[in-house]
């Protein structure tokens, strides 16, 4: 069948500084990002016709969560444009990617960039998660009316709970939930930009500070300020610039239960699964093609969901997989979030799973690069209501 993923390919990839309370703008920081992605895909600011950011919108900015809208990273960078979006409602942070992808496949635009920039390390300051989080009934809105009641207003504590229904169904251990953290900052020593290198041992998992039971510090991903950005152009032109461009095989984006993060009908799978059949569905490619995968790590217990969700072992048997970390590792048969994903790396929101697919497919990941270099990447992101998840490849499929 035709597939709108046949007609595009990422061209460049871009991003700016990450680290912690960098205290530098939104804007500056996405602009950065953004040229640098520009200039790999050998372009310049006059071919970018198009700019689509998740989530989008001055709202989102007080938090450091949202960088800045499209409007004003077209002004700053002077950009002529056939289309723009930018939104929060679609199928997880990866709904900016395919939104790019169908706008150059039914030629709104031809040369797309994507982007997503947090500040919320710099937004937190030297106060705890709870300073950018709402931590009373009076103050919270929307969902948060109904959780602030009883101090559940963090994702740790919704995903706390998808973690002990897996632990209670399944027998699944704390001890094997670690080895993501421990395989992932193992990764992150290799890589030079990665925000958290110290060695971490079992021990100092287990007697980490707790943060919503069963999950403890080390469970939870970074805070950081950092921005990542994208060129998608035609897959027919894509190989004019200087980079090696990466190619999108499928994506899935289905939505089966309901949009809810404790109401989910399987806890102990969320929306991954919708996502990653729709994924399947669009690709000739099977979980045994996979050489790489590129997983949402909010929480380690998003990664464990999401490798069940998308067959890579059966559902229940993640811990299993996972347990002592070899499968995982760099050098194991599905090597995990190679650049120490957003528990060591950094969080920026999913949008460095999607730069880390790309190095490891070119062959550019430097210290960390895998010793045989995939051909096909698989990257996933978001959680609970919210999922996503797509194929990119070095070579058109």
């Amino acid at each position: 069948m035709d597939r709108f993923e046949q007609d595009v390919a990422i061209c460049g990839i871009g991003q700016s500084a990450v680290g912690r309370r960098l205290h530098r703008s939104a804007l500056d920081l996405t602009t950065e990002s953004i040229l640098a992605s520009v200039s790999d895909a050998g372009l310049t600011r006059s071919d970018i016709d198009g700019l689509v950011t998740y989530p989008g919108g001055d709202a989102w900015q007080t938090r450091g969560y949202g960088g800045p809208p499209p409007e004003e990273v077209a002004d700053a960078l002077r950009l002529a444009l056939d289309w723009y979006q930018g939104a929060a409602e679609s199928p997880g942070q990866l709904g900016a990617v395919v939104s790019a992808f169908l706008a150059v496949s039914a030629g709104l635009a031809r040369h797309v960039v994507v982007y997503r920039t947090v500040t919320e390390s710099s937004a937190q300051g030297d106060g705890s998660r709870s300073a950018v989080l709402d931590v009373t009934a009076a103050q919270a809105s929307g969902m948060n009316y109904w959780l602030a009641p009883f101090g559940a207003v963090s994702p740790a504590n919704w995903l706390a709970v998808v973690a002990m229904r897996h632990f209670h169904e399944f027998g699944t251990t704390r001890e094997q939930l670690a080895a993501i953290a421990l395989t992932q900052r193992e990764n992150a020593a290799r890589n030079p930009n990665a925000v958290l290198r110290d060695p971490l041992s079992l021990d100092d998992y287990l007697n980490a500070r707790m943060i919503s039971t069963p999950l403890c510090l080390f469970d939870c991903d970074i805070p950081v300020d950092g921005s990542t950005a994208f060129v998608v152009s035609r897959a027919d032109s894509a190989g004019d610039g200087p980079s090696s461009p990466i190619y999108v095989n499928a994506v899935g984006t289905a939505l089966r239960g309901r949009a809810s993060w404790d109401q989910y009908p399987d806890l102990s799978s969320m929306a991954a699964g919708g996502a990653a059949s729709h994924l399947w569905r669009r690709s000739t490619l099977k979980p045994a093609d996979v050489d790489v995968v590129q997983l949402y790590d909010g929480f380690s217990i998003l990664a464990l969901v999401w490798l069940e969700a998308l067959g890579f072992c059966e559902r229940g048997e993640g811990g299993a997989f996972i347990d002592g970390g070899h499968a995982i590792s760099l050098d194991g048969e599905l090597p995990l979030n190679t650049g120490g994903g957003q528990l060591s790396a950094g969080r920026l929101h999913g949008f460095g799973h999607v730069y880390e697919a790309c190095l490891q497919l070119r062959g550019t990941a430097g210290t960390h690069q895998m010793a045989r270099r995939p051909g096909v990447a698989l990257v996933a992101n978001g959680g609970g209501p919210i999922a996503g998840c797509m194929l990119l490849t070095g070579e058109p499929q």
